[in-house]
């Protein structure tokens, strides 16, 4: 059987996720743990829509049909002695930073914290593919978690699909462990998939079934739910890809920072499709007189160039900082802008869509000079 060992730095942690719905569940990162590399299992944000299912290892069983020659199924034990990959990866619910839209759409509120980046170890889906053999008309798989309930007046399970060509990636993932540890009921246990470089709708939890399709998916997490409506200067249709952002995870919000001491500023940069992040900014505004601390020829030069730390892997997130020095007491405005190694960088006001999608404006947070 393949051994699963726990890598140094990832087991529990004291922190918890801080409750944003009792019933079901929903809770994000802590700000706290967001400054790790690796986020604990223990202080992961919980996106759930109906509730936890009592699913268990030695009753679970995966079946792949649809528009496949082989259909088959398969179970728990017999999965995790086949080959596996383990891969760093950030994982964002689509609606996080909902609330800092303006009017804000209806949905969780979740802030800046429905995000965290975790170890990831499973079995390809391919792998389980080559097995199924699928029919050359199939354009999508079906994947379908074991969760169920009534939206918009109709019984669903919660499924998504993905092309062809992402279900087969040699990294979407059938993730039974995350950080070394089996996985936890809240986040999918005992299986569940992992899709990098995608928003965590895609990461179906609690996975019961797969299935390919010779025409595109039509289900209600698919086209009416988790698609970007009426949208303001990007296009409109299923939510996929990440879009490149940052977080300032220090200094914490309101904190007094000494005039004339260095500050280091910290935080975390991603992107998604395992695209690297080339590049993070950082900007310092007096909010007193509306001047910038570091004062250019324009606001383009105002911003300066963080350091970089070597990501994790092509889908975890980058470190950066940035050594501050502040020379004029008063409240402060610190942003934060990342841009992608494809040149797409973060806006300074978020794309506004009906439901609260893909919010990614320049990261801030407001302190004190004493």
């Amino acid at each position: 059987m393949t051994a699963w060992p726990i890598p140094p730095g990832h087991g529990a942690t004291a922190w918890a996720p801080e409750t944003v719905t009792a019933d079901p569940y929903n809770a994000q990162t802590p700000s706290a743990a967001l400054a790790e590399p690796v986020t604990p299992v223990g202080a992961f944000f919980v996106r759930d829509h109906f509730g936890i299912p009592q699913t268990t290892p030695r009753r679970w069983r995966l079946r792949l049909g649809g528009a496949v020659a082989a259909p088959f199924d398969i179970g728990y034990d017999e999965l995790i002695t086949m080959e596996h990959r383990e891969l760093d990866a950030v994982m964002e619910c689509a609606g996080n930073g909902r609330s800092l839209m303006t009017p804000r759409p209806p949905g969780l509120p979740w802030s800046q914290r429905a995000v965290g980046c975790a170890q990831f170890a499973g079995v390809p889906f391919r792998s389980l593919a080559a097995r199924a053999r699928i029919e050359p008309t199939a354009v999508e798989i079906v994947f379908t978690g074991a969760d169920s309930g009534t939206v918009h007046g109709r019984r669903t399970p919660f499924e998504r699909s993905l092309p062809l060509a992402v279900a087969l990636h040699p990294d979407t993932l059938l993730a039974t462990h995350m950080n070394g540890e089996p996985l936890a009921p809240e986040h999918g246990a005992p299986v569940r998939l992992v899709v990098p470089g995608r928003y965590a709708v895609a990461a179906v939890k609690w996975l019961i079934e797969a299935r390919a399709v010779t025409n595109p998916f039509t289900g209600v997490f698919q086209t009416e739910e988790y698609v970007y409506v009426a949208s303001r200067g990007t296009p409109e249709g299923p939510v996929t890809t990440v879009r490149v952002k940052s977080l300032i995870t220090a200094p914490e919000p309101d904190t007094a920072v000494r005039r004339g001491h260095e500050t280091v500023v910290r935080g975390q940069a991603w992107s998604g499709d395992g695209v690297p992040v080339r590049r993070v900014e950082v900007r310092a505004t007096c909010e007193d007189d509306g001047g910038d601390e570091d004062e250019g020829a324009n606001g383009e030069q105002d911003w300066r160039a963080a350091v970089l730390e070597p990501p994790a892997g092509p889908y975890a997130w980058t470190g950066w900082s940035y050594r501050w020095t502040p020379q004029r007491p008063g409240p402060y405005r610190l942003l934060a802008r990342a841009t992608d190694e494809h040149g797409d960088t973060q806006p300074s006001w978020a794309p506004w869509n009906a439901h609260g999608y893909g919010c990614n404006p320049v990261a801030s947070v407001e302190v004190v000079v004493v």
